[in-house]
C-alpha cells in the first residue's frame, strides 16, 4: 500500500539547524552588542535543546575583548556540545580575532570567508599617560594606598619599570591560556611554528587555511546546504524581547556620555582590524 503523500512528507522532513549570532566586542558589561557569557548563555541552551538538530551552527564576528568573557563563552558552547553529543560548526564574518577567535576554537570546525579576518593570538593592555598635566592646571592630586602596588600604573604618575614588569607578566600568563586553548582544539591541524601563529598577527582567510586557524573557506548557506539538503531549515536563536529589553524614552546626560563612551571604545577595537 502506498504512502500517503503527508506521511511521506512528515517522515522526510527537513533537518533544522538552530544558527546562534555572535556579534560584537566582548564584554562583560551588559549592554546592547555586547558579547558576554550571560547573554550568550540563554541562546546556546536554547540552541542544544533541539534534539533533532544535526548540528549547531555559530556565527562569530568580533574582533575581540575580555579573555575572561571570551573562555567564558567557548567553555559553555564546549560543555554543551559535549553534554549533548553535537557537533558545533563555526562561521566566521569580517572576524574572528583575538578573543573572538577564542571563541571560534570551541567549535569543531571553523569556516571562514576568504577575507574573514582570523588568529590575533595576543593580549593587550593600553592606556595614557598625564604626567604633569594636573601641575599645570595647578591641580593638586592626593592619593593614599595600603600595599606598595596599589597604584600601578597611575596615569598621573611617571612609569615604574616594576609596574611595566608585572603588568608584562600578567598579559604573558594569559597569553598562555590563549595559545593553550588554541593548541588543545587545534591539535595538529595548526600548520605553522609558535613563533608565527602566537605573535598577536592576524591574517585573511585565505592565509588562516594553511596556517591550520581554519578549516575550510565558505559561508553559513553554501556549507549547511551542501552537506544536511537543498531543504535545510537555517532557524535563528535571538534574544527574547520583554518589556525590559524595550527602547526607554527621556535622556539622562550620564546615560548619553556612557553610550557614546562605549561606542568610541568599540569602534577603536573594530579599527585595529581596518573594519
Amino acid at each position: 500500500m502506498a504512502t500517503p503523500n503527508w506521511l511521506s512528507r512528515l517522515v522526510r522532513r527537513a533537518p533544522v539547524i538552530p544558527v546562534v549570532r555572535l556579534q560584537g566586542v566582548i564584554a562583560a558589561e551588559q549592554r546592547q552588542g555586547r558579547l558576554n557569557i550571560a547573554a550568550v548563555a540563554p541562546l546556546l541552551k536554547r540552541a542544544f535543546a533541539i534534539k533533532s538538530a544535526p548540528a549547531i551552527a555559530i556565527i562569530v564576528n568580533s574582533p575581540g575583548g575580555s579573555p575572561v568573557q571570551s573562555r567564558l563563552i567557548g567553555k559553555r558552547i564546549r560543555d554543551l556540545a559535549d553534554e549533548h553529543n553535537k557537533p558545533v560548526l563555526v562561521f566566521v564574518e569580517d572576524a574572528a580575532a583575538s578573543g573572538g577567535y577564542f571563541i571560534a576554537v570551541a567549535g569543531d570546525e571553523i569556516i571562514a570567508d576568504p577575507s574573514s579576518i582570523v588568529g590575533s593570538i595576543g593580549v593587550i593592555m593600553a592606556g595614557f599617560g598625564f604626567v604633569g598635566a594636573l601641575q599645570k592646571l595647578g591641580v593638586e592630586r592626593r592619593v593614599h594606598t595600603a600595599g606598595i602596588n596599589k597604584s600601578t600604573l597611575d596615569p598621573f604618575l611617571p612609569e615604574k619599570p616594576g609596574d611595566v614588569e608585572r603588568i608584562k607578566q600578567f598579559e604573558l600568563d594569559i597569553h598562555q591560556v590563549f595559545i593553550d586553548v588554541v593548541k588543545t582544539r587545534r591539535g595538529a591541524k595548526l600548520k605553522a611554528a609558535d613563533d608565527v601563529l602566537f605573535t598577536g598577527e592576524w591574517w585573511p582567510g585565505l592565509r588562516g587555511i594553511e596556517l591550520g586557524l581554519i578549516d575550510t573557506l565558505g559561508d553559513i548557506h553554501e556549507i549547511l546546504h551542501t552537506r544536511y539538503g537543498k531543504d535545510v531549515e537555517l532557524k535563528m536563536i535571538e534574544p527574547k524581547r520583554g518589556w525590559l529589553s524595550l527602547p526607554r524614552f527621556g535622556f539622562s546626560a550620564s546615560g548619553l556620555s556612557a553610550d557614546a563612551a562605549a561606542t568610541i571604545e568599540d569602534r577603536a577595537i573594530w579599527a585595529r582590524f581596518g573594519l
